[in-house]
Formats: structure tokens, C-alpha cells, sequence
């Protein structure tokens, strides 16, 4: 294995001189390969905008992180797992096909910032977020007493900008009494689900895709769908406010956690938001690693 590698390299560089020595001989050659370069930056830097802060991105920076860990692991020689990264990009296609869902998770995860979170970043993370998740509680409880409808999402580690940009954008610091007024009946911005990102309010009026009938009961409406729907497809939770009952319900990994108070929902957020323990990120990556 080690000599078929060291041949691979071998060859590379050998070709990669001939077409040097080939460019510098022929200057029409030389104006094609600087044109090349100058489509494929300008199509990179394209894409970079139209991914970036979406899901896709995400995933994106997973898939650039597993090529970086097999460059690093030929040029260390470390050859069986260069063997397992080079046969997992290769039949890469058979894996998407099989195992989506959770490749995506495992993907997703590897290039969102738990990976900081994990070696100790972001100090204040935990201060800041509780107090956010506090303010939270409060306007859900109060939107509760009142029997008005209500559906926030918070936005974790896999962006959701595609979400964010079907609504209105409010980039407004996170307080009970503005979340208590967007959903006030009959205003401007009552419809839709507010989307809270880095600590911040960041739209209203967002259209979340719903779930399908089979995944929710007969007897809930369309907030509720629409919660566990966001919930399926990225790690953002979901809190809706029932204006028929009155009751608070919690989508987490497209399950509904139904009528919980204001205790309850204050330590299921601080529980899946708040990561204090280090290794909580290596064992949630090491568990949708198992389902593949």
C-alpha cells in the first residue's frame, strides 16, 4: 500500500512539471490555465455566498475537513486510516444513497462549531444562552396564559439561513415583550415562526416546511407540523404555544414534547442547548457514527 502511494505521488509530480515546463513554452496555454484559475475562484466565491450560513455549508465544511484529515494522514503515513478516508470519499455516493440522514448529521457536525465547543471556546456561551433561554420561557408562558399562538425556533449548530430568509428580517436583541408583541393576533408579523440565531432575533413571519401526516397526530395543527418539520430536518428546536389549549409543546429530532410548563421548558433548552461538558459533542458524533 505504502508504494502504491508513494507512486501516486510520484506521478503527480511529475506531471504537474511536465505542464509547468508546458505553460512557460506556450504563452496561448499560459492565458488558458490563467482563465481557468479565474472561473473556477469565480465560481468557488459564488457558491461560498449561496451556501454560506445555510445547511449546506455545514455540510460543505465536514466534507473539506475529511479530505484535510486524509491529506494529513498520506503525508504522515498513517496508511490504514488514509485507506478507510480514501474508500469512504470513493464510494461516497453508495453511503449518501444508504445512510443520508445520518451521514448528513455526522457531516454536519463535524463542520459546525461544536468542534470549538468541544476543545473549551466561547467561555461566555453558557451565561449568555441561559439568560436567553429564560427570556424565552417568560413570553411562551405568557403567550400561554393568553391561549395565542406561537412558534419560535432556535437555531444550533446547522444553520438555517434558507429559513430565515422567507421571513422578515428583525436583528433584534432577544426580550420577552417583543416576542409576546410579534405574536399578538392580527399584526403585521403574528403569522410564521421567529427564528432566534446567535443570541439574537433574527426574523419573523418564517415558513418552516411541515411534516409529514404519518409523523404527527390528526388532532394538531399546522404549527405544530411545521415545528417538528424544522426540528427533522436541521438540530434547531422548536417551541409552539397552542392558541386552541393554551399548552407549550417542544419539537427536538422530530419528536414533539408535549404540554410542558415553564420549569420544564427552561431545563429541556438549557439541557440540549447549553453544552458544559466537554465530551458531549465527541459522544453525540460517536453515536451517529454507530448508525452507519
Amino acid at each position: 500500500m505504502s508504494e502504491s502511494n508513494m507512486n501516486l505521488n510520484n506521478n503527480f509530480w511529475i506531471n504537474m512539471d511536465k505542464y509547468i515546463q508546458t505553460l512557460q513554452n506556450n504563452p496561448f496555454n499560459l492565458m488558458m490555465f490563467i482563465l481557468d484559475i479565474t472561473i473556477v475562484l469565480f465560481v468557488l466565491v459564488k457558491v461560498f455566498k449561496i451556501v454560506k450560513d445555510s445547511r449546506a455549508w455545514q455540510l460543505l465544511k465536514g466534507i473539506l475537513l475529511l479530505i484535510a484529515i486524509m491529506a494529513v494522514s498520506s503525508i504522515c503515513h498513517l496508511y490504514i486510516l488514509n485507506y478507510i478516508l480514501t474508500s469512504l470519499m470513493t464510494y461516497g455516493v453508495v453511503f449518501v444513497v444508504l445512510f443520508q440522514p445520518e451521514l448528513r448529521r455526522v457531516l454536519e457536525q463535524l463542520g459546525s462549531n461544536k468542534i470549538a465547543r468541544f476543545f473549551g471556546f466561547d467561555k461566555d456561551f453558557a451565561t449568555k444562552t441561559k439568560e436567553d433561554i429564560y427570556k424565552v420561557a417568560i413570553a411562551a408562558s405568557e403567550l400561554a396564559k393568553d391561549k395565542t399562538g406561537a412558534l419560535i425556533v432556535i437555531e444550533r449548530d446547522i444553520k438555517i439561513k434558507d429559513i430565515i430568509s422567507t421571513g422578515i428580517i428583525m436583528d433584534a436583541e432577544i426580550s420577552p415583550q417583543l416576542l409576546v408583541n410579534i405574536f399578538t393576533p392580527k399584526t403585521p408579523l403574528h403569522d410564521g415562526a421567529v427564528v432566534i440565531s446567535g443570541g439574537r432575533i433574527t426574523a419573523s413571519a418564517c415558513m418552516l416546511p411541515l411534516a409529514n401526516d404519518n409523523d404527527i397526530a390528526r388532532e394538531l395543527g399546522t404549527r405544530h407540523r411545521a415545528a417538528i418539520g424544522i426540528s427533522k430536518e436541521s438540530d434547531a428546536i422548536a417551541i409552539v404555544v397552542s392558541e386552541e389549549t393554551g399548552k407549550i409543546s417542544i419539537a427536538k429530532d422530530g419528536t414533539l414534547i408535549a404540554d410542558v410548563k415553564e420549569d420544564t421548558l427552561k431545563k429541556i433548552l438549557i439541557k440540549n442547548i447549553i453544552r458544559k461538558e466537554k465530551n458531549e459533542t465527541a459522544h453525540e458524533i460517536k453515536k451517529n457514527l454507530k448508525k452507519l
